[in-house]
């Protein structure tokens, strides 16, 4: 990966036991610079095209075959705003597997209900009663035609529904809905799987925006003239040791 040639150095006094003297310094990159570059992408979402990540896809295969080059694997991650490519990358069918069986510990744990979700409910006017894909309780009910919904436990509600031929009133004991007629279980293993698929949905940088992108890059990993500077590739950093003598 490039993105860490590109970014610029701090040197940082040495936490090394055998150095000479307190004056050592130990040159790091300053990877706190990201922050700015992040600033910088918030602002330019317009530039981005929608891209789903397949199995066995990398970083480095999809600049490959994005960019033609698996060295801007580092505007794949950047663009797509993963952190830690081992939690916010997907995993591959097995590698999900395995990880859910470890998480849960027993394929029998895996099949148990995670949460219960609710499916699209519409009325004879196609108006809608109930959204797709509320987590809601296995004691969940709706009551009636219209646009509200209540939890187990809660008061029945009379519901008025706008017809062609003008108000219906309907009773609370009418049109009540069963449990599994409106949601179904989620168990650990779909859950999971819904998670990873999530992943794959990332936002890349459009091709013809590369170029700009990197110039724009190195501008901003660049330092200002500070007390600290030494070049626009290293800033220096106070040592305590010095200062407390």
């Amino acid at each position: 990966m490039s993105y860490f040639r590109e970014l610029p150095n701090v040197a940082y006094q040495s936490p090394l036991g055998h150095k000479i003297s307190s004056t050592e310094y130990t040159i790091i990159k300053n990877l706190f610079r990201r922050t700015k570059l992040l600033d910088y992408l918030s602002d330019k979402a317009t530039l981005f095209n929608k891209f789903i990540i397949g199995q066995g896809d990398r970083p480095d295969t999809i600049a490959d075959y994005y960019y033609g080059d698996p060295e801007l694997d580092f505007i794949v991650l950047l663009t797509a705003g993963i952190t830690n490519i081992v939690d916010d990358w997907p995993l591959g069918d097995h590698d999900l597997y395995e990880h859910t069986l470890n998480k849960y510990g027993t394929t029998a744990k895996m099949n148990e209900v995670h949460h219960y979700e609710t499916k699209e409910i519409r009325d004879e006017l196609n108006r809608l009663i109930l959204p797709e894909g509320l987590i809601v309780d296995s004691e969940f009910k709706i009551d009636g035609p219209g646009k509200k919904y209540r939890a187990s436990g809660a008061e029945p509600v009379t519901w008025t529904m706008v017809a062609d031929e003008g108000n219906i009133t309907l009773t609370n004991d009418e049109l009540s809905v069963a449990t599994n007629n409106i949601a179904y279980p989620v168990t650990n293993f779909d859950y999971e799987i819904g998670e990873n698929e999530k992943k794959r949905k990332i936002d890349l940088l459009r091709p013809e925006y590369v170029q700009q992108f990197l110039l724009d890059f190195r501008e901003i990993m660049r330092y200002d003239r500070n007390s600290q500077y030494i070049s626009d590739k290293l800033i220096g950093t106070e040592n305590t040791r010095i200062v407390g003598q």
